[in-house]
């Protein structure tokens, strides 16, 4: 049985992983929607409890146990590492399914699905879209993969029929899915390990437009994307950038420094509106726009969009400034591949620090391997450097690759291996009027509050 028919007939659900952020979201909609709640979690976290406040029944450690006898149905995240004794017994027992399955199902529930992919920028578009749904009273439920700190939360259930989904291509996640409508912001080389070249992304995104039921808006200016589009029949197509020949277009750029840009939105060649946003980044032009388009193929009014889009001020880990104590303030990034990191740090050299240090976690050892040059000459943006051990995550060091790799091919970087030695290493070194910004879709974010806490005191 398929988990769309599942999900008709079940009442009874159990989350292997609930505290997840992509999990966490997941199941709220679902117990909003009726469904009785159960999960497990090895890690004791904010969305750990905050899906136990909202009344599910959730266990702390994974064994079998955990899993009633009559539950129906079970969801796990594919962090869950092989030999995981619940996982096992569920498996065994219990009708499974991905947590990607799941998000595909929930794409199938609503009439106006947005499902935002992109190699960069899918959380923050995701983020803008549903601000500015909300903003314009069109109520709608969704998926981000990180905190919007409006709704305080990875997402939210609505009482509508739009659903703003972000659309990970990690694993071939977003191919679950059909959005009605699909934004694609660009196509990049990442996750080399799973794809192993730009052709395998490319036809990835492809297949992901092709089951895409109505609108696909796109990047224009991108020529991969372009690429991977061409040809698409039977779906309306509609292409956003600052070039003249798309149809939506960015003009008159304003991008001062600080949280602050400006534009003119063009339709067709005839002026829209201008746009004022209270985020950083030539890149958020792109993100911003592409979520305008989104809104008004939604139903949402210009004006109640533009005064959403200006009221966002970033999801969380996403340039997110955290405080300033002692003349240096301490920000926080996602930013994990070379393209990202550029975006980071050449938008923190335009907003008129002293020094901009980068204190960069390299995440898995094939892309670093892989991209090995294309870190290095992104981090030279950086004033100073500072780079932690490589964070394998899933991979076992099949391949030798050291973070002193990447510190050799940085002039004056320091690789430091331990959270305690870089933020020692940092407060020492750091002065009045520097900004220290933390690079990385680990865990390197606790450096950043590490250093707070220790200039706090």
């Amino acid at each position: 049985m398929t988990i769309d028919e599942l999900l008709k007939k079940v009442k009874k659900i159990h989350f292997i992983g609930i505290g997840g952020a992509g999990m966490c979201p997941c199941a709220e909609i679902l117990l909003s929607l009726g469904y009785e709640l159960t999960g497990s979690d090895n890690n004791d976290t904010e969305t750990f409890r905050k899906i136990e406040r909202e009344g599910a029944k959730v266990f702390l450690g994974q064994k079998k146990e955990n899993i009633a006898d009559d539950v129906e149905l079970v969801i796990y995240t594919n962090a869950i590492l092989a030999g995981n004794e619940e996982l096992d017994y569920a498996k065994a027992n219990f009708p499974c399914f991905e947590r990607a399955e799941l998000l595909g199902a929930m794409s199938r529930l609503f009439t106006n699905c947005i499902g935002v992919c992109g190699t960069h920028g899918k959380t923050t578009t995701t983020s803008m879209i549903t601000q500015a749904l909300l903003e314009a009273g069109l109520d709608p439920s969704a998926v981000i993969g990180g905190k919007l700190p409006v709704i305080d939360a990875y997402g939210r259930f609505g009482k509508s029929e739009n659903f703003v989904c972000e659309s990970c291509e990690f694993n071939n996640t977003f191919l679950h899915m059909n959005p009605d409508v699909a934004v694609i912001l660009n196509v990049d080389e990442d996750h080399l390990d799973f794809f192993k070249n730009l052709d395998n992304i490319k036809k990835a995104f492809r297949e992901f437009a092709e089951k895409t039921t109505r609108t696909i808006i796109y990047n224009g200016d991108d020529k991969n994307t372009v690429d991977t589009l061409r040809g698409i029949e039977g779906k309306k197509l509609i292409s956003v950038g600052t070039s003249d020949n798309n149809e939506w277009v960015a003009k008159n750029i304003n991008v001062p420094g600080g949280f602050h840009i400006d534009y003119d939105i063009y339709h067709n060649g005839e002026f829209v509106t201008h746009l004022e946003l209270s985020v950083p980044g030539e890149h958020n032009v792109l993100n911003s726009l592409c979520a305008f388009v989104a809104c008004v193929e939604s139903g949402a009014e210009v004006e109640k969009i533009c005064k959403g889009l200006k009221s966002f001020g970033g999801a969380a880990r996403r340039f997110e400034l955290l405080g300033k104590h002692r003349g240096i303030t301490f920000a926080d990034d996602y930013a994990h591949h070379p393209a990202e990191i550029r975006v980071t740090l050449e938008a923190a050299k335009k907003m008129g620090y002293k020094n901009v240090w980068a204190v960069h976690q390299p995440f898995t050892y094939t892309r670093t391997s892989l991209l090995l040059d294309d870190f290095a000459e992104v981090l030279k943006l950086a004033d100073k450097c500072v780079i932690s051990k490589i964070m394998g995550s899933r991979e076992v060091n099949t391949i030798g690759i050291k973070a002193k790799d990447l510190a050799d091919k940085v002039p004056g970087s320091v690789q430091l291996d331990t959270f305690e030695e870089i933020c020692d290493y940092v407060l020492s070194h750091a002065e009045d009027g520097d900004l220290v910004i933390t690079l990385g879709c680990g865990d390197i974010y606790k450096v950043a509050r590490m250093m707070m806490e220790k200039t706090a005191e």
